[in-house]
Order: structure tokens, then sequence, then C-alpha cells
């Protein structure tokens, strides 16, 4: 392995001479005004791999690069990093697949998705267990879609290294719409400055990078003329009045049921412990959307009897008792759900995956203080990430790589206008993409025991783009026995493997 050294971006410098300024230009009226400052060079260190997968060795190139964003006036704006993986020793590099990936947040960095799922290498965490402290065990990631698709991990400014330039707020860059026109002009860069605008294009983002995807492949597609082969979501939340906990709001307490119910089975918590879960979640997918939803609708008209016979029969699918749901109002949001669920227990379960617990805290709170599953693994992939970067990778900078930026204030303002404020909704926004582009497809994938975009919210979603027919087959969801990041649990990841590439093939063919 060998690599090229970074370029680093320099310090701006001030232009001045030195010494004391002669009597003629003492008196040759004001001083001239400095030079501007030197615009920033991107970064670009390039390192040559080769890795195993499926059997085929292939050789494959690594780049950790930056891009200077360009304002309306061609202004430098921002420089946003990112990490390539180019594989080398095929034929034809410019009709490869080509796969844009992210996290979400927003305010994440890329290494969650790069480092767990998709990257070459892999941090290796146990499952469902704190990973133990340091060194950490990186692996070649056999997993890897790297064969079939080449890959960049974009870091949103503000996340990993990428940052404002100059006189640029944050603010440019940090909402729904001002985030996705910044990956927008990275992306149709990226291509230019590669060579790659004959290669088949996806888009790939978990959880918020669902949301910028909706808003990304709209753009793309309505406003560069760059059509998408196919939109990869994992985790998605599009319609954010899925997830909102709130009094007036019924609409999340229906949707969770299920996830609620499969978590519940999971640990084995409920009075009568079905065989299989499917089956199971088929039926609280039926009393949610039916009597459950009719109780909530009800109100405080709701009959007594027909209050007590819902309070059982969640009772029956959550595993928590009766006294607790009648105190809820039959209500329940995520947050009460993780700490309730093993009070007695002194434990708290995970939001994002709900197989983690961890010791609680205060026995009295309402909510859990921090997420079991952000405590197990951060530390391995933001370590692992930081040691494969600079000695693998070869790249230098003084930079801290901000794993979990503070993006704040977000602007949500995006979705449908009215005359009153509303959720944010990008639903919209992919369903326009895919009638734009009718051919565009679309790989939905979900975990069950995910507590932050609950499987059942998802389908809700997909159910409701009003798409015609012949536009709704371009839809495919699969689901997965785990959590948010169900790449953390290996069974999932090689399913997770199987489904992407199996959706890349299929859709980068030449039809």
């Amino acid at each position: 392995m060998r690599f090229v050294p970074a370029i680093l971006t320099p310090l701006l410098l001030l232009a001045a001479a030195p010494g004391v300024p002669s009597a003629q230009q003492a008196t040759a009226g004001p001083a001239p005004s400095p030079a501007p400052a030197e615009t920033p060079r991107p970064a670009h260190t390039v390192t040559h791999h080769r890795i195993t997968i499926g059997g085929e060795r292939i050789s494959y190139d690594a780049t950790v690069g930056s891009m200077i964003l360009t304002d309306s006036r061609g202004k430098p704006a921002g420089e946003i990093y990112y990490t390539a993986y180019t594989r080398t020793d095929g034929n034809d590099a410019g009709h490869r697949p080509l796969t844009f990936a992210y996290n979400g947040g927003p305010g994440s960095a890329s290494i969650w998705i790069q480092m767990g799922a998709l990257g070459p290498r892999r941090v290796v965490t146990p499952d469902t267990a704190h990973a133990p402290p340091p060194p950490y065990t990186v692996v070649d990631n056999q997993y890897s879609p790297l064969d079939v698709t080449d890959l960049v991990f974009i870091d949103p400014i503000g996340t990993g290294f990428s940052h404002p330039l100059g006189d640029t707020p944050g603010a440019a860059f940090w909402g729904v719409e001002e985030d996705a026109r910044s990956l927008e002009q990275f992306i149709t860069r990226y291509l230019s400055e590669n060579g790659r605008w004959n290669s088949p294009r996806y888009l790939l983002g978990e959880s918020y990078g669902t949301t910028r995807s909706a808003v990304l492949a709209k753009m793309l597609q309505s406003r560069d003329n760059v059509d998408l082969n196919g939109v990869i979501l994992m985790s998605p939340v599009l319609n954010f009045q899925t997830i909102a906990f709130a009094r007036g709001n019924p609409l999340p307490y229906v949707l969770y049921l299920p996830a609620y119910a499969a978590v519940a089975w999971y640990h084995h918590a409920l009075p009568e412990q079905p065989a299989e879960l499917r089956p199971f979640l088929r039926k609280v997918e039926r009393f949610a959307t039916g009597e459950y939803a009719q109780a909530l609708f009800a109100g405080e008209r709701l009959e007594p009897a027909e209050r007590t016979r819902v309070i059982h029969q969640l009772h029956e699918y959550t595993g928590l008792s009766e006294e607790y749901l009648d105190r809820a109002d039959l209500q329940v949001d995520g947050g009460e759900f993780e700490k309730e669920f093993f009070r007695e227990k002194g434990l708290a379960i995970g939001r994002l995956d709900a197989r983690f617990a961890a010791p609680a805290g205060d026995p009295l709170a309402e909510r859990v203080s921090f997420d079991p599953l952000s405590a197990a693994v951060g530390s391995a992939f933001t370590s692992a990430w930081n040691h494969y970067l600079r000695t693998e990778l070869g790249f230098r900078t003084d930079r801290a790589y901000v794993v979990l930026g503070e993006v704040r204030p977000w602007d949500w303002a995006h979705g449908p206008r009215g005359p009153w404020p509303g959720y944010t909704d990008v639903a919209g926004d992919l369903a326009d993409a895919m009638r734009y582009n009718p051919r565009l497809q679309v790989l939905v994938n979900s975990g069950l025991f995910d507590l932050a975009t609950p499987y059942f919210a998802t389908e809700y979603t997909v159910a409701h783009l009003g798409l015609p027919p012949e536009l709704r087959a371009n839809i495919r969801v699969e689901e997965y026995e785990a959590g948010h990041m169900m790449y953390l649990h290996e069974p999932a990841l090689a399913r997770l493997r199987e489904n992407i590439v199996s959706f890349i093939e299929r859709t980068s063919a030449a039809r």
C-alpha cells in the first residue's frame, strides 16, 4: 500500500509587505488594499488497497478529499469532506454504479454506515452489549457492496471535517433545503471532476439522511437533469408527524404500537409469548389501526367498558401494566416506553435499538438519560474511524473529526404549505421525484426493534405517497429483526448486503 500525501487546506494569509514604507509611498495617497485571502485548496489523499468480497479479489482506491462549495456569487462558502472507494480492476469505470451515502442527525458524520455497513473496512462490536474498551477490531468487510458499486461517503457541513468558510454562517447550510442544496452542488461537481456522468447513480441515506435523500432526489432530477437509478432508504423518516408525540396528534401512538410489541416479544416480556414474531405483529397492526385508533379518536367520549378492554389489550401487546396504561390515558410515547419497560429491573432500553438495555439511573425519572446503543458503540466507531483514517488511509490534519455536530438552529421549514405551521414532510418530494422520473426505484430498509423511526410509521408513509399503481411497484420494502442501525446485527447486515446488491444490479443494467 502506498499513499499520496494530503494537500491540506492552507491558512488564510494576509498580504503585507515587511518594513517601513518609503517617502514616495508615504506621499502617494492611501495605502493599497490588502490582497484578497488565498482561496482554500481542497484536500486530496489517495491510498491503494485490495479486498476479497464473495470470493472475488478486487483492487480499489480510497480517496479522502474535500470540495470547496461556492455561494451564488461564486465565493467560497464551505468545505465539504468525503471518503470515496473506487474499484480499479474493472472495465469501463465511467459506467460503473456510483452510490453517494451519508448518515442522519441532522448533524451526524458518515462513519456509522461507512464503518458499520458499507465501507471496505468494518469495526466489530458485540451484538446488544457494550463494546469493551480499546483496542478495537477492524476487519475487511465481506458485506460491503464495493464489488458492485463505487462508494462516496459525504460529511455534510458541520460534521466530520466539513465546515463553513470565511464569513459564511453555518445557517447557510443548516436546514432541510439548505442542506440538500449543498449536497446537490457537491454531487454534480463530483460527477464532473471524476468523469462519472454516465455512471448509474444512487443516493443512500440513513435516518435523517433519508429525509435529505427525498429532497435531494427531487432537486437533482428536476433542477439539474440528473436522473437517478435508485434511492436506498435506511431507517427512514419522511413525514415527521408520524414520530412527533403530542397531545392532539394520535398518529405516532398508533404507528409506534407494533414496534413496542416487537420489543416486548424480543425480551420475552409478553403475558403470553407468541412463537413467531411476524404473525403476532400482523395482529397488533390490525388492532393499532382499528380499535386502538378508534379509542384515541374517541378521547373522553370513550365508553368505560371499551376503555378497560383497550387497556387490557395494550397490556397483552406491550407487557406494560394496566395501571400504568390507565394513568397514561392509553398514550405512551417512545421515551416513556423506553423508561417504563424495564423499570422494575432498574434498566432502560434503547431508542435506536431496543434490544440494548443499560442501567436506568434515577428510578423515578420518566425518561432515560442516555441511549444505551449510542453508549455501547460510540467509542468503538469514533476510535476505530480516527485510527483507520490517520493510518491506513494516510490522512493528516490538525482538525478534530466531528462525529455529532451542533448544527443548530436547524431550519425545519419544508412540506405542504398552508396558512399555519405544520410538520416537516418530505414524502411529497420523494413522490414528485418518482413521478418526474418513472424509472426511479426505491429500496426501503427498516428495523423492527427501532424506536426512533419505527417500521410501521414507514409502512404508513409509503402507503400514503399518492402514487399510481405502476409507480408504487417501484418501491421495495425490507424489514429486519434489528434496530435503527440494523447492520450492527450481523445476520441483518448479511441480508442488507444481499438486498442492496440485488437492487443495484437490477436497476443499473442497461434497459
